[in-house]
């Protein structure tokens, strides 16, 4: 559980840092999941680079590859689908959305040591923009991460201003928004950096020689509908707490059809 301090502090800042969500065991099987899911895509034609070409490398060449992202490691990994209905996790969702939680999608990032690229400030809003705004993210670290490494870095505040046009979508302008005016949120391993998807953030280039690994879910209010069918995965519509205000029906042949 948090605080009514800690809730007023996600409402006015739009973002929330929450210690030691989970355990150094839970920690380590979702890192074990992390390497498998990479390894596994290494040796299959759904290798993925996130937004930049590259490959899975051996552990001495790792610091070639730039990002590496894959989206929906709950259908791979059951470590993942343990986390992300976690009661440490539930509670705090339950205090920042409401009684009933919903699953966007989920996704984990890798970015490698020394040449682990920056995320320019951007919102996520654009990708799946909805109704309420009620969708955060909930961006679980499995790795100290810091501003040598490439932590988060956010605008406190800046949900308020609603959505703002980005640069092709993706990003916001880097000379009116640099990820160095934006406040770092330094975390342990375990611990669980909330922010609303209205949320101006971005990262540094990762220059250290550790490697850092975070999973990412995108939650939200099952009633907040999405303003455009956009970014849909597999796992979207998945009940973490809570239900439904209707009955939905969920087909891998509908979602199919909008890809």
């Amino acid at each position: 559980m948090i605080s009514k301090e800690e809730v007023q502090h996600f409402a006015e800042n739009g973002y929330l840092h929450v210690r030691a969500v989970f355990s150094e065991q839970e920690v380590e099987d979702m890192r074990n999941g992390v390497d498998r899911i990479v390894n596994k895509a290494a040796q299959s034609r759904y290798d993925r680079n996130h937004a930049w070409e590259g490959d899975y490398l051996e552990e001495k060449e790792l610091k070639k590859l730039v990002l590496k992202g894959f989206h929906d490691v709950h259908y791979q990994e059951a470590a993942f689908t343990r986390a992300m209905v976690h009661p440490n996790m539930t509670s705090v969702l339950q205090q920042l959305i409401g009684p009933n939680v919903e699953l966007h999608h989920s996704k984990m990032l890798v970015k490698p040591p020394e040449n682990g690229a920056a995320f320019p400030m951007h919102q996520d809003h654009p990708y799946f923009p909805h109704e309420k705004h009620t969708m955060l993210a909930a961006s679980v670290h499995l790795d100290d991460a810091d501003k040598e490494n490439g932590c988060l870095h956010v605008v406190p505040g800046s949900h308020k201003k609603g959505p703002i046009p980005h640069i092709g979508q993706h990003y916001l302008d880097q000379k009116e928004y640099s990820i160095e005016e934006g406040t770092p949120c330094p975390a342990k391993a375990g611990d669980v950096v909330f922010f609303n998807y209205l949320t101006i953030h971005g990262s540094l280039p990762n220059y250290s020689s550790r490697t850092r690994r975070n999973v990412l879910y995108q939650f939200r209010d099952p009633s907040d509908l999405p303003v455009k069918q956009s970014h849909v995965n597999w796992g979207q519509g998945l009940m973490v707490s809570g239900e439904k205000p209707d009955y939905q029906e969920y087909k891998p042949e509908k979602i199919l059809q909008t890809r």
